[in-house]
């Protein structure tokens, strides 16, 4: 169990704005090398977001499916990297002071993965998602949500 979490400098509804983007996946999640068309309205309930992974020249083909969507504080998401498996991966925002804390909750659910999943496997994912909360929380700070805009104001 791999469970990680980031405080953000911005309200949780700016997250949300990041997280149900499907165009700026690939900005965040790491091994994510380019995201595909998404197969319904990313991020509802059943929505597929198909996407190329890889390290160097081994890529392999996955896809995300939206299993819980509650906005602005919980995306549950099951992931698929191909031949490797399957894993749970859970997202909560909630205000915290000024700003969010994001947590990142991932679980192996299916095939290689699953069957491996060990404490080194864990250190792994812990790894990933410290690179992965840190290029989230980048994202969402560097951008300015609408209601920046119309206030014309960076917060």
């Amino acid at each position: 169990m791999a469970v990680r979490h980031v405080w953000v400098n911005r309200k949780p509804e700016r997250v949300w704005g990041v997280l149900s983007d499907a165009e700026q996946y690939q900005k965040w999640v790491v091994g994510t090398k380019e995201t595909h068309e998404s197969e319904g309205h990313w991020p509802e309930v059943g929505t597929a977001l198909r996407y190329t992974i890889g390290l160097g020249p081994l890529t392999e083909r996955g896809h995300t499916i939206v299993r819980i969507c509650e906005p602005p504080g919980r995306l549950e998401l099951e992931a698929s990297a191909g031949r490797l498996g399957t894993a749970r991966i859970a997202i909560s925002v909630k205000p915290w002071g000024e700003g969010s804390l994001i947590t990142m909750d991932e679980h192996p659910l299916r095939g290689a993965v699953a069957r491996l999943h060990t404490a080194p496997l864990d250190v792994a994912l812990q790894l990933r998602h410290r690179l992965m909360l840190s290029r989230l929380r980048k994202v969402v700070e560097s951008g300015r949500s609408e209601a920046d805009r119309e206030a014309g104001r960076h917060v």
